[in-house]
């Protein structure tokens, strides 16, 4: 894409513009929260179906089962590396995107339609190298309109509304795995539909958010930068910006906590339970369902908490000990009712924490004029792990005969107990 120099006169129009704050940023107007709302909806819901359910499903439909886990393993180590890059670079891009349809819209469109192109060559993909190329592809896409969206809430959300709005994105992005795991149910036998159903109707959600988005363009192309100013959009020091270092961490090991088991969910679910793949399946959705309702609930009483008392660390806090207890129930989850329970419990942890995750993260960014780069360093927080988990959740689970995964629940919740207690150094937010 090359960028183009562009005047103030395409500024945002005025059906969309609203009272300034005394921050400077806009109060978006309700069309522009429900539009953010779908668009969270969408890119999670073409995103993380194929990773609860697709992905497994289509591995199963090629391999014995004795390979599944390596296979998995491989391909969403894979695919999470090139996310991990992806996002803080896509992010740069669009600070710096000179564009008459603005900064984000761009990025938006063509990470979605890269996605639905890498979810295709996986659907119809006869083995784990073309599956992993695809994989790769939608990972990488995804990740460039999710740079752009977070960076979207930054540029037109102000301080004061940042815990609602962070809890209802929380609330978004939970309902994007239930609806896409009910959407599955209906396609397990149908490779092609199961992949992409819930990408189109993705696509759809962030198309009708790019259309209510005030996107102002950059006035002035931006200078050529050089290979240093590339590499430096993987970094920002932790000895000068200490509280977005620790916020850092504490996402990246709750994170972690999070795919150590959800990669696993649907063969945990098989291999414990001794169910089928059609009523893991089942199992799973209606677990999701559960574990979403409650993560909504939550998600929207802590954002909304988090603001009344201009406070988001205890809520981190209390999210990640909440996380731990619900995967040290799991990890003694002998009957699916036991399953459902962990869920709630896994689903109030969860649901406070997105409730103030983002606005956590916006209140510490080193530099709030440009937040699309540093949001993309906080994505590797939430990417990076995912090329561990899955490698570290199949080690454990091979020791001991190579179903263990009570050792990977009880290592997943210590690893919560050090997300939680990372977030006490933060200073400049309570």
């Amino acid at each position: 894409m090359t960028p183009k120099t562009l005047h103030s006169d395409t500024a945002t129009p005025p059906d969309t513009a609203t009272t300034v704050t005394p921050a400077g940023v806009p109060a978006p107007r309700p069309r522009l929260v429900v539009g953010m709302a779908a668009g969270q909806l969408g890119i999670f819901l073409a995103l993380l179906t194929p990773i609860l359910v697709s992905l497994q499903l289509k591995i199963q439909s090629i391999l014995p089962e004795d390979d599944q886990v390596a296979a998995l393993g491989i391909i969403t180590t894979t695919g999470s590396v090139a996310a991990m890059l992806a996002n803080p670079f896509f992010g740069r891009l669009s600070d710096r995107t000179a564009s008459r349809f603005g900064r984000r819209r761009p990025w938006l469109a063509l990470g979605m339609l890269g996605l639905l192109v890498g979810l295709l060559i996986i659907a119809t993909a006869g083995s784990v190298a073309v599956i992993t190329v695809g994989f790769v592809i939608a990972s990488a896409s995804a990740n460039a309109a999710l740079a752009a969206f977070v960076a979207t809430v930054a540029d037109n959300v102000p301080e004061s509304r940042r815990g609602k709005i962070s809890g209802l994105l929380g609330i978004m992005q939970n309902l994007a795995p239930t609806t896409g795991t009910w959407i599955a149910k209906y396609f397990t036998d149908q490779m092609l539909l199961l992949f992409l159903v819930p990408s189109v109707i993705g696509i759809l959600l962030v198309i009708g958010y790019m259309l209510v988005l005030p996107d102002k363009p950059l006035e002035h192309k931006p200078p050529r930068e050089g290979f240093k100013a590339v590499l430096r959009t993987y970094w920002v020091n932790p000895k000068q910006h200490p509280d977005f270092a620790w916020t850092w961490l504490s996402r990246f090991l709750l994170t972690l906590a999070n795919w150590m088991f959800t990669t696993f969910r649907l063969i945990y679910l098989q291999h414990e339970m001794s169910l089928t793949a059609a009523s893991a399946t089942e199992t799973l959705a209606i677990g999701v369902l559960i574990y979403g309702l409650v993560v909504m609930s939550a998600s929207q009483t802590a954002g909304w908490l988090s603001d009344r008392f201009g406070r988001r660390k205890p809520f981190i806090a209390v999210a990640a000990v909440l996380f731990g207890v619900g995967m040290l129930i799991l990890s003694q989850a002998d009957t699916i009712a036991l399953f459902y329970c962990a869920e709630i419990v896994l689903g109030l942890g969860f649901g406070t924490y997105l409730g103030v995750d983002l606005a956590l993260v916006i209140d510490v960014l080193p530099d709030p004029e440009n937040p699309s780069k540093d949001l993309g360093i906080f994505n590797i927080a939430m990417s990076a792990p995912q090329i561990f988990a899955p490698a570290l959740g199949a080690l454990l689970i091979s020791l001991g005969g190579g179903h263990n995964y009570a050792i990977l629940l009880i290592t997943a919740s210590l690893v919560c107990l050090g997300g939680a207690l990372a977030i006490l150094p933060v200073r400049k937010v309570r």
